[in-house]
């Protein structure tokens, strides 16, 4: 490990500022999108902080915002499977961040469009599966949900993808030649 990515995996005050100033647009803009069902753009972003934050950081950002949003929608069982679904994504996302810059943004809409299939899967195995032991209906009757997701996954990525990359790179790393924080 070098001397960069050492000193990009620490937790100072600005990464904390921009962890909180991303969870409170998250917020916002999942309480916004509300009345579509899971058409939100917390997934894109969530996905697009982890490219940058790395997988530790994404993940604190994934736990952090579903807990703020979900003062306002309602807390319950699924607050937990949402953290954990979107823990994961974030987690990959970090972990896939070091290669954004080689990947074309294509192959990386298509992996946001996946995240929606995928949050719902891990929703569907926790709210489905482990609650009520249901889980092929609960999965069954929530695909066109996660199609939803999915489509309006990859329709924010594309909008958000190189202005929000943009930002984040130059506020975080200053410098748009590192990699994700490990």
């Amino acid at each position: 490990m070098n001397s960069t990515s050492t000193s990009m995996n620490k937790l100072t005050i600005r990464r904390i500022t921009i962890i909180a100033l991303l969870a409170a647009i998250l917020t916002v803009g999942r309480i916004a999108f509300a009345m579509i069902p899971n058409v939100q753009p917390n997934t894109t972003i969530l996905i697009l902080a982890s490219f940058v934050l790395g997988p530790v950081q994404g993940l604190i950002l994934a736990i952090l915002s579903t807990l703020t949003t979900n003062l306002f929608l309602g807390h319950g069982l699924w607050t937990f499977g949402q953290m954990i679904a979107w823990g994961i994504i974030a987690v990959l996302s970090g972990l896939l961040g070091k290669y954004r810059h080689i990947m074309p943004w294509w192959v990386m809409s298509l992996y946001a469009s996946f995240c929606g299939f995928l949050f719902g899967f891990i929703m569907s195995v926790i709210m489905g599966g482990v609650i009520t032991q249901k889980f092929w209906p609960y999965y069954v009757a929530g695909l066109p949900f996660d199609l939803n997701h999915a489509i309006g996954n990859a329709v924010f990525f594309i909008v958000l993808y190189k202005p929000l990359l943009y930002i984040m790179e130059k506020q975080l790393n200053n410098n748009f030649n590192k990699t994700a924080a490990y």
